[in-house]
């Protein structure tokens, strides 16, 4: 038996359950206690993903300076319903995100679904859980695909730092709203003669962890050095990811995986000559003192790009000829508290580990893992912290250490580093290339484990079709 077992809205249930008493399928919501009981009185369906596309992620300021996201998101949706056949089709519901994003872009799941070419009765809705955005998006439409409520459904995301929604002081703001209000002219003038230099000055989103002030690479920073992560070994992650990646391209392994987009074919920031001897010779942008050990050589760039997953349950791929290439079989999600006791980006390892409580398995029971590298030193701070007695005795609350991974199992076609990271766009971009490593590979089983700010994680397990 097959169970997803994140649910990602605890009031959607809750209105669920209100009008299906047997709602609680297995799944694990939000913390809610967990009952043998099944939606509908059926046996949870397996969740097929059938497949996915992404542009090429490019480098912030570069090949997509004068796109939008929602002109991202509709390139990839409409590439995916051509590759597929699904003109006209309705589908069952699509979730999709993006971290940074427009005030004008409040409903921009549904405007890129309306525009995609599917039928415009397809659904859709936002979502937004940081970096781990869009395998949240697509954890959730598997659920509902799971506990029967659609057959069918997208998820995806998308990011730009190159369309930056840049606003003005709330003192300005404030002012335009008091002259909007306004009855008589008078009024509507008053408030401009408050009007100084000070509320022309532009204000960026912010880059820190409000309740911390420190940017996720200064978090990391600190995390490196309690986990004694050093510079040589970030670098040596780095350079693999970016041979990798590069290698993967020349082999042909993106050719279905990625479309063309504003003249680009392939991802920007791969750097298929780069070496260690290169790598040294940055210096750490985090902490500037001879103590830094992260650099822009071994952290992700700003990154723009989109990238979308196609789930569905077995009989609505089989009923149109679609080929499966993996199933989602298990999913969490969990938090740690970044701002006393844990490291920021530490969430995967707490995930992960109760992940393999749910299904039984032990770290070492995969073919391939997927560790998001938001810099290198994250994956190897949670791979030091697998492999730890103490952190999984006194944090995992485990007998044993989780243990070792098999190394050359690790991003075998480039990570994060290589490839760039458009926060929301990250997730559904691993979820479709490990479902078509399964998928070539015949057998087995994959990990994805993704960390987001504010403390959170979020991962999968796929097994093969």
């Amino acid at each position: 038996m097959y169970w997803i077992l994140e649910f990602f809205a605890a009031t959607v249930v809750e209105d669920l359950a209100r009008a299906h008493p047997a709602v609680m399928v297995g799944l694990d919501l939000l913390g809610a206690s967990r009952s043998k009981t099944v939606m509908r009185n059926q046996p949870a369906r397996r969740v097929a993903i059938v497949g996915g596309l992404r542009i090429p992620f490019c480098r912030s300021h570069t090949a997509y300076r004068h796109c939008s996201n929602q002109d991202m998101l509709t390139a990839v949706l409409r590439a995916l319903v051509e590759k597929y056949d699904l003109t006209g089709q309705t589908l069952g519901d699509a979730a999709f995100g993006a971290v940074l994003k427009h005030s004008r872009d409040w409903n921009l799941a549904r405007e890129s679904v309306l525009a995609s070419g599917l039928a415009p009765q397809t659904p859709a809705f936002d979502l937004q859980r940081a970096c781990g955005t869009s395998l949240s998006a697509a954890v959730l439409i598997g659920a509902k695909i799971s506990t029967g409520l659609i057959d069918s459904g997208l998820a995806g995301g998308t990011d730009t730092v190159s369309d930056l929604p840049i606003v003005y002081p709330d003192a300005y703001r404030k002012l335009l709203l008091a002259s909007a209000r306004g009855r008589s002219l008078g009024e509507k003038i008053k408030p401009w003669l408050a009007l100084r230099p000070r509320h022309f000055k532009p204000e960026f989103p912010g880059v820190v962890e409000p309740r911390t002030k420190l940017s996720m690479g200064e978090s990391m920073e600190i995390t490196a050095k309690e986990w004694q992560l050093t510079r040589e070994d970030q670098d040596q992650l780095a350079l693999e990811s970016h041979q990798k990646a590069a290698r993967a391209y020349e082999e042909g392994y993106y050719d279905d995986l990625v479309i063309d987009f504003q003249g680009v074919s392939r991802d920007n920031n791969i750097r298929a000559d780069t070496s260690l001897e290169q790598l040294a010779k940055l210096k750490p942008v985090f902490d500037r003192s001879e103590a830094g050990t992260m650099t822009a050589g071994n952290s992700t760039p700003l990154t723009d790009g989109a990238s979308a997953a196609l789930l569905a349950s077995e009989e609505w791929a089989q009923d149109r000829e679609l080929p499966i290439l993996a199933y989602l079989t298990y999913a969490k999600v969990a938090a740690v508290d970044f701002v006393a006791s844990e490291g920021l980006l530490m969430a995967p390892a707490y995930a992960v580990s109760a992940m393999l409580a749910d299904a039984e398995l032990s770290l070492q029971d995969f073919d391939f893992y997927e560790i998001h590298e938001a810099f290198a030193a994250q994956t190897l701070a949670t791979l030091k912290a697998w492999e730890s007695d103490t952190f999984c005795a006194e944090r995992l609350g485990r007998s044993t250490s989780l243990g070792a991974i098999d190394r050359h199992k690790l991003n075998i076609k480039g990570g994060s580093v290589a490839i760039g990271h458009p926060f929301a766009a990250t997730g559904t971009r691993i979820l479709v290339s490990l479902a078509k490593l399964l998928r070539e590979k015949g057998s087995g089983r994959g990990l994805i484990s993704i960390c987001t700010a504010g403390g959170m994680g979020v991962t999968a397990i796929l097994e093969a079709a």
